[in-house]
Parts: structure tokens; C-alpha cells; sequence
């Protein structure tokens, strides 16, 4: 998922013609360099800034997304440090599940417009309709946090219209809709967390007062710096670098890294430029996966060689390995640091590999569907 409503970019041959192709092997140390993969990343703030913005998601098999996309580039970090940024000095926000540096705002209110504006996508004229449909609802809420806010939307009174269709991620009530599509569309912001739950306020009392982008400039600007943070692009088969990417040696480091990775997040990208077949299992029933439910790819160097399954054991305070696929020659050592990190003691036996969990290929694993 991106941040913004995903617009399919159709790069013309001007365009293209201003960028430098670049074969499979540049492309990897490009990529991974711009990814700060390459050993060069320095504070938690510094990194997210030039990532341009971090994926949340709750699910934690060892630790978050956003952390582990941290460690992978840090090492061990301090932990609090994302909480004191984010909720302290607000040196960074929270929209659409990912986090951004405030100097992004701009563009953000920009990219916000179209959920205000346009109907082109489903997602989109499904909000349009929900809220005018509910007026007195979004009334109703904006009205309570004016008067009480920050609230966790559980404080509020579900005043819907419609028939109440169980959702995936709000269950019967209609309250975490509403306050999603006004957050969406820049009217309520995320002010901070309470037992893991999001806590809602007016927007304008949390954002600092800036500018709005036009929305075709706002979508122009998180383009680029999209494509300035990844370093290289697949377009029509062909990889092309951003005018700033640098190439260079690569260090021969061993790390793992988060399904949510924009170094593996273009599935695309990930299997021209490693010959790398990946996606996120969490979905698919277990008798048909092909590896485990959250398995972290293996970067060693600027080679993706395997893949491996850590669970962390809360209870025991034990990282435990149960899957590893491909070459896992360098795996205990990055296990051994993210256990490390996670304050916990690292369980480096390998599992017995079942036949159902899919036989090992050229070089990272069979051949899967792209997710």
C-alpha cells in the first residue's frame, strides 16, 4: 500500500530519456544505498526523513514494522525514541498508517485533498457517500472532540445511518469509519496512543499552521521523493536510477528485514532486481503457504539469499527461529543482533523443514505468487 490513493505513473519517453538505465548488478548497490541499507543510516529522524515516511501496522510476530524497518537500517535503537518524535517534538505525524517528518506536511494536506475531491477510486466515492450519508454523525463527532478531545473513538456514540455490515477491522460499530474517512480527508488528526489505541483531535489543534500543495503538485512532490528513496525504478522492464542516486561499494553486512520493506515492497522490483519472489503470507491459510505466516527476506551484502520465520517468545523473552529457507549461511549473526535489540536471547537451532513448506530454488526460495 502506498500512502497516497496509488496513481499508475505513465512515464513517457521524454522522461525516460532524462534517466540513466542502469544494469541488475548497479541497480542493486543504487537501491540499496538509497535505501540506507548500506550501513550509512544515523538517528531515528535522519533515517525517516530520508525514507520520506515509515508503514505502520500492529502486527508484532517480533517486533513492529516501523521498528524493524529502523533496526535493519540502525541496529539496535532506542525504542521510545519513534514515541518522544512523534508525540514530544513532533517531529513527525501520523496519516493514512504511516508516519511522516513534519516538514512533509505540505505535501501531506495536499495529497489529502483527494479524499476530499475526487471519486475515481472505489475507497474513495465509498467515503463521499458514507459521510454525506451522515452528516449529523461527522457533526456530531467533530462537535465532541471540540468540546472533549483527544478521545479514543471508543468514547464516542456510534450515530450512523445504514445497515450495520460487520468490517474486517471495525467490527458492527461505524465510530472507526467515520473518524478514519475525517482523518483521511485532514479533518482529525492522531495526537497520540493509550493502550494501544489511537487518540482523536481536531486537526487544527495538532498540526502547525502550513500550506496546502495543489494536489497535482502534492502528488508530483511525494512522487519524487519516492523515487529519490528507492533509488531505482522499474518501468517497462527496464531499470532506471533517480538523478541523485549514487553508486558504491556495498558493505558485507547481514540483516533482515521487514515484509513492509520499500527495499521488497515493489514485488516487481524486488524479483527484476534478485530474482527474489516474495510476499506476505499472514492471509493465506496455513495449509497453503508456501514458507510461514511472517517471514523477514535475508539481505547479505547487496544479495537478497534467503528468507527466515523469528517469532519472539514474550513470555520466555526467547527469539525463536521456526522456518529458514535459501542461504541462511550469514542468518545466525543477524538473528543474534535483532535478539539483541529486542532484549532477548536468541534460539539459533534450525527447524526441521517440512515438505510443505516449499523447497528451496536458485536462490531465495520457490517461486510464489507476487502478493
Amino acid at each position: 500500500m502506498d500512502p497516497a490513493v496509488a496513481v499508475q505513473r505513465a512515464w513517457s519517453r521524454k522522461e525516460l530519456a532524462g534517466l540513466r538505465e542502469v544494469t541488475v548488478e548497479e541497480g542493486r548497490r543504487l537501491a540499496i544505498r538509497a535505501q540506507l541499507l548500506d550501513g550509512s543510516a544515523r538517528g531515528v529522524l535522519s533515517t525517516i526523513r530520508k525514507l520520506g515516511f515509515l508503514q505502520l501496522d500492529p502486527i508484532a510476530a517480533v517486533a513492529t514494522p516501523q521498528e524493524l524497518v529502523l533496526w535493519s537500517r540502525l541496529g539496535t535503537f532506542d525504542r521510545g525514541e519513534l514515541d518522544r518524535l512523534l508525540w514530544k517534538r513532533k517531529a513527525l505525524f501520523e496519516w493514512n498508517a504511516f508516519l511522516w517528518p513534519m516538514e512533509s506536511l505540505p505535501v501531506v494536506r495536499g495529497l489529502m485533498r483527494r479524499w476530499r475531491t475526487s471519486r475515481q477510486y472505489g475507497n474513495e466515492r465509498w467515503i463521499h457517500e458514507f459521510i454525506a450519508e451522515n452528516r449529523s454523525f461527522r457533526r456530531y463527532v467533530l462537535r465532541e472532540l471540540e468540546q472533549r478531545g483527544p478521545l479514543p473513538s471508543r468514547e464516542l456514540q456510534d450515530r450512523s445511518k445504514g445497515p450495520r455490515e460487520h468490517h474486517r477491522w471495525y467490527g458492527p460499530r461505524r465510530v472507526g469509519l467515520m473518524v478514519t474517512a475525517l482523518h483521511l480527508r485532514g479533518e482529525l488528526a492522531v495526537v497520540g496512543r493509550t493502550s494501544n489505541h489511537r487518540l482523536w483531535n481536531l486537526a487544527e489543534r495538532w498540526y502547525p499552521d502550513t500550506e496546502a500543495l495543489p494536489l497535482a503538485e502534492a502528488e508530483r512532490a511525494y512522487d519524487e521523493q519516492r523515487f529519490r528513496a528507492l533509488g531505482v525504478r522499474l518501468v517497462r522492464g527496464r531499470l532506471y536510477a533517480h538523478p541523485a542516486a549514487r553508486d558504491g561499494e556495498v558493505p558485507d553486512r547481514a540483516t533482515l528485514l521487514s515484509p513492509f520493506d520499500r527495499l521488497v515492497h515493489d514485488r516487481d522490483r524486488t524479483e527484476a532486481l534478485w530474482d527474489f519472489h516474495y510476499r506476505l503470507e499472514i492471509y493465506v491459510p496455513p495449509a497453503k503457504r508456501q514458507y510461514g505466516y511472517y517471514v523477514l527476506p535475508l539481505l547479505v551484502g547487496d544479495r537478497l539469499v534467503g528468507r527466515a520465520e523469528p517469532v519472539l517468545d514474550r513470555d520466555a523473552n526467547v527469539l525463536r527461529l521456526v522456518g529458514a529457507w535459501g542461504d541462511t549461511a550469514r542468518l545466525d549473526e543477524a538473528l543474534v543482533e535483532l535478539a539483541d535489540f529486542l532484549g532477548a536471547r536468541a534460539e539459533l537451532e534450525r527447524p526441521v523443514r517440512r515438505p510443505e513448506q516449499g523447497p528451496s530454488s536458485r536462490s531465495s526460495g520457490a517461486r510464489s505468487r507476487r502478493r
